[in-house]
């Protein structure tokens, strides 16, 4: 199993977007870490969840002590940054290049719509290098191959430590399929979130 390495700095020519995935524990995760997020948050973050898809909510209430706007992603839509775009329940959330954002009732990938994969793959396609893709706890594989394919872009990769994780299925797939990628509590993402300056 790879050690709790310190996370690297992230400067601000070297992120252009950050997404992150998750499902069983996923939302309890993203408590902790959104609210860490500056509130000059230059990039957007792009969030995929399993959720059922009557789980239609109030993100800014489910997330009340963000320093940014977090909110359900919508089709065709431009990305803005300093904005968490939630991918909607039973939509696949996908991004270009320009920043634009579609919505696809797709098949699901994974047994899942939203999937991480089709989130974190296009992502990858979109910002290359300049991406941080991170996977939090869940009980499937999905997001493992989508944070292959960030990787292989050359973007930055982190994965939250299987042990502090409520579902450990996911973030230990994510490892087999990237082995070098950093592999973090969720205290030491917080800390390195809140200290980019981006």
């Amino acid at each position: 199993m790879p050690q709790l390495v310190p996370p690297l700095t992230l400067s601000r020519r070297a992120l252009a977007a950050i997404v992150i995935g998750g499902s069983a524990g996923g939302i309890e995760a993203l408590r902790q870490l959104i609210p860490a997020l500056p509130p000059d948050l230059a990039v957007p973050v792009f969030v995929a969840l399993h959720l059922g898809p009557d789980s239609r909510g109030q993100w800014s209430a489910v997330f009340p002590h963000s320093a940014v706007a977090v909110r359900e992603a919508e089709d065709k839509e431009l990305a803005t940054p300093g904005t968490v775009y939630i991918a909607p329940p039973d939509y696949h959330l996908l991004v270009d290049e320009t920043g634009c954002l579609s919505l696809s009732i797709d098949e699901p990938v994974n047994l899942s719509r939203p999937a991480i994969d089709v989130l974190f793959e296009s992502a990858a396609w979109a910002y290359g290098a300049r991406l941080l893709g991170i996977v939090l706890s869940g009980a499937n594989a999905d997001g493992a191959k989508g944070l292959a394919a960030v990787r292989r872009a050359g973007g930055q990769c982190w994965v939250q430590a299987p042990e502090s994780a409520a579902a450990t299925a996911m973030p230990r797939a994510a490892l087999g399929a990237v082995p070098d990628a950093q592999v973090l509590s969720l205290k030491q993402m917080a800390a390195a979130l809140a200290a980019c300056r981006i």
